[in-house]
């Protein structure tokens, strides 16, 4: 079953749809989304899963999004029920080209770039605003802890985000949030976020769900977890049905749709230009991508 007939099993029971794509660790899209807008094209390839090193399938189509009734106050996954459906985008090229993982690209004018618009990466309109401060380059990644792919990517991304990055790159994280199961882990990873505790349980999570097959996908489940990591029932609670945590829900989702998220995992660079694994054409060919698009940024 590839990700597209996975996605139509989903549209068809939430909660099947669920425990079927945490079991069978099948990448990752969603349901449909309301049609702000911005528009962009994203085209799904293949890239390299975690240990294995044959190149997979690493982005699910979404179906195209339907007019924008409302508009919380920030900007990008989809929603649940109800929508219509569209085909799949077709499939990107991947590239054979192995490109070395290094730290920001350099800030000369580079005329000889491997990476083309329209194949590598597309350019988003129109282009979204920036939570950066002034001098700063966003790189947003969208996400879903239930997806292999992003647990794949992930450490590459958190030793470049650590390590490598320039100065300049301010990076931050959006959870898909396109129906019942990846709402509810979006909010597991900002309860971590509002407990002042994501950098330390953002790697577990992923860890839980992909390694130890636990799927984290109930209240006593995430409870239990978080509580094994040292947050009290009572912190637990209060944070996770919380204002805050249902506000910022609300942007990741209309920032979902405003970057026109076709799969996870799936970049943006400065609001400006999106990209994934299959369309940079591989893991370590990502990370120089977003190094080049940031620096071109960062120049101005």
């Amino acid at each position: 079953m590839n990700c597209s007939d996975f996605t139509r099993v989903l549209r068809g029971s939430t909660t099947l749809g669920f425990a079927l794509s945490l079991l069978a660790l099948s990448a990752c899209g969603g349901g449909e989304q309301s049609d702000p807008p911005a528009q962009t094209a994203v085209t799904p390839a293949t890239t390299t899963n975690a240990p294995p090193a044959k190149s997979e399938n690493i982005t699910t189509a979404l179906p195209a999004p339907v007019e924008e009734t409302s508009a919380p106050p920030e900007q990008v996954s989809e929603t649940g029920d109800g929508t219509e459906s569209v085909g799949e985008a077709p499939p990107a090229q991947s590239s054979s080209t192995t490109l070395k993982l290094s730290a920001a690209a350099p800030e000369t004018k580079n005329n000889s770039s491997a990476f083309k618009e329209g194949i590598h990466y597309q350019v988003l309109v129109p282009t979204q605003p920036t939570n950066a401060a002034p001098g700063q380059v966003e790189v947003v990644e969208v996400f879903w802890y239930g997806c292999p792919h992003c647990f794949a990517l992930d450490s590459k991304l958190e030793t470049w985000r650590r390590k490598d990055k320039a100065s300049y790159v301010t990076f931050r994280r959006i959870p898909a949030t396109w129906n019942d199961a990846t709402l509810f882990h979006g909010r597991l990873f900002y309860a971590a976020e509002l407990l002042g505790k994501l950098e330390e349980l953002h790697t577990p999570i992923f860890r839980e769900i992909n390694l130890n097959g636990n799927p984290l996908n109930t209240m006593d489940k995430g409870k239990a977890f978080f509580t094994a990591q040292g947050v009290t029932k009572a912190e637990f609670d209060k944070v996770f049905s919380s204002f805050g945590l249902e506000s910022k829900l609300q942007n990741a989702t209309m920032l979902n749709k405003r970057y026109r998220v076709q799969g996870v995992p799936f970049f943006i660079v400065n609001g400006k230009y999106t990209a994934d694994v299959g369309s940079a054409g591989g893991e370590e060919q990502l990370i120089q991508l977003l190094n080049e698009l940031a620096a071109r940024e960062h120049r101005g």
